[in-house]
């Protein structure tokens, strides 16, 4: 496993400190500097070259927000995750568009954070399930209105799956993950992997993205 290098950007030396020890408890794990701002962050970034940038929110003087959106444009090789007590959705929508590769609350399970610092690290996005509902929420609406509007919602098209991949089906697009969904259903991830193969291959589908758009078009998802 290769070895995962942090830097922590917090103005609480007390947060910095009980993250530092947790994350260096978890394998492949290391915090390699710490700044107590976003002008520290910046300075340190280009000699520590982490790997992720555990970023807070709410500094004094330079932001988190700020602070990713010059770090992003100066050292886009670098991921940055959002770490905050703001479950809020601009927060949220203004961290993704500033460079982002993930955000969570200070609320969530200490398990979690690992989990999205991991997921970032490895070129994936991570965001904490309560708070994506936003996203997936804001994204369902936009591609209901266009399916109407191309008159491409019909249960019918449906009729290809099986009673289990239509369930599939439905949490992948409800934003689940595939061991959460094989805890849904009582299936293991490997055989949620095959049911999203054999879905993929009956629809002629080629990512997660479609096969939410093709949740929403056939209305098996429902927008309130």
């Amino acid at each position: 496993m290769n070895e995962i290098r942090l830097m922590l950007v917090d103005d609480h030396e007390v947060v910095r400190t009980g993250l530092k020890s947790y994350l260096e408890s978890q394998p492949g794990l290391r915090v390699i500097a710490e700044a107590n701002s976003g002008e520290a962050a910046l300075l340190l970034a280009p000699e520590a070259c982490p790997d992720v940038i555990v970023m807070d929110i709410t500094m004094p003087n330079m932001d988190g927000l700020e602070a990713t959106r010059r770090l992003m444009e100066t050292y886009p090789q670098i991921k940055i995750l959002a770490l905050t007590v703001h479950e809020d959705k601009q927060y949220l929508f203004e961290m993704l568009a500033a460079g982002a590769s993930g955000y969570v609350s200070k609320r969530a399970a200490a398990e979690e954070l690992v989990e999205a610092v991991r997921t970032v690290a490895n070129g994936g996005v991570y965001l904490q399930p309560t708070l994506a509902r936003w996203l997936l929420e804001d994204y369902r609406r936009l591609l209901l209105n266009e399916a109407r509007d191309k008159g491409q919602v019909s249960e019918d098209m449906l009729d290809v799956l099986s009673k289990r991949e239509r369930q599939v089906l439905e949490l992948v697009a409800e934003g689940l993950t595939g061991s959460q969904i094989g805890e849904r259903l009582g299936i293991s991830h490997r055989t949620v992997a095959r049911h999203r193969e054999r879905i993929m291959a009956k629809l002629n589908l080629h990512s997660s993205t479609e096969l939410v758009k093709y949740a929403i078009r056939t209305g098996l998802i429902h927008v309130n």
